[in-house]
């Protein structure tokens, strides 16, 4: 069953610094709202199964972010994807779907790595009630994590900044021009059902989407604009200001 087949889903399209975002609803309008963000290559499709389970008790919101499933693209790509402009959707979305109510926030893979900045950034106080992160860290966190182990090196912090250099092999290859779109528009952009499928247990069905490879393919530009600023000058004010709840899957194979 995809997203928009859900008994009561709703869908309107929020404008924000030029583009347009797809934002989709289930629940009840009246009761607490959650925000559920989706990381890379994703749309907010893969979000289906838990905004079933959660619509019976939560007004559920979750909309593609920019560039992906049935958002619009920001034009240039370049400079498109930083956190200030995704930080600036998040408001855009949570003023429209709960004016009056801080909203908890959901986030996983590069969707917890933005709210990260949602969730320690001045402007958004007072806009959100709780941050729930998934294998997505802060990018200003790991920056300063990475700064400690080189400035007091020992053989297990070596360690750790080895093993987790080596877990970030695609965090390079995506900053690589033109190859990344190339290889999602065509090779892998068809065989990457099949692999989730194969080595996460991902049914085949109705995610991931069609438009995966243009989502992928703008999705670099989340690492393009983000993570070398920010690991080599991380934030030093990155408090977060809401109750956070940290889930780490031990199984993640990249975090």
């Amino acid at each position: 069953m995809s997203l928009r087949d859900l008994p009561g889903a709703r869908e309107r399209r929020v404008r924000t610094g030029g583009i347009e975002l797809c934002v989709a609803e289930l629940g009840d309008e009246e009761r607490p709202t959650v925000v559920l963000v989706h990381g890379y290559p994703d749309s907010k499709e893969v979000w289906t199964e838990v905004a079933k389970q959660l619509a019976d008790q939560w007004h559920v919101v979750l909309y593609d972010v920019r560039g992906h499933g049935r958002s619009t693209a920001p034009m240039p790509l370049r400079g498109g994807f930083t956190l200030e402009k995704l930080t600036d959707d998040f408001l855009a979305v949570a003023d429209a779907v709960s004016p009056d109510r801080p909203v908890h926030l959901v986030g996983h893979d590069w969707g917890s790595v933005q709210a990260w900045e949602f969730a320690t950034v001045k402007r958004t106080e007072g806009r959100i009630a709780s941050f729930t992160s998934m294998s997505g860290p802060s990018l200003d966190h790991f920056g300063h994590w990475i700064k400690q182990r080189m400035a007091r090196p020992t053989p297990r912090r070596v360690g750790q900044l080895l093993g987790q250099g080596a877990k970030s092999w695609y965090v390079y290859m995506l900053h690589t021009p033109v190859l990344p779109e190339l290889a999602w528009r065509g090779p892998l952009g068809k065989r990457w059902p099949r692999m989730l499928e194969r080595l996460e247990k991902v049914p085949a069905g109705d995610y991931p989407t069609s438009s995966l490879p243009d989502d992928a393919a703008h999705g670099a530009w989340l690492y393009r604009d983000n993570v070398r600023a920010r690991l080599s000058r991380p934030r030093t004010d990155a408090y977060a200001h809401v109750p956070v709840q940290l889930i780490t899957p031990t199984g993640d194979i990249f975090l």
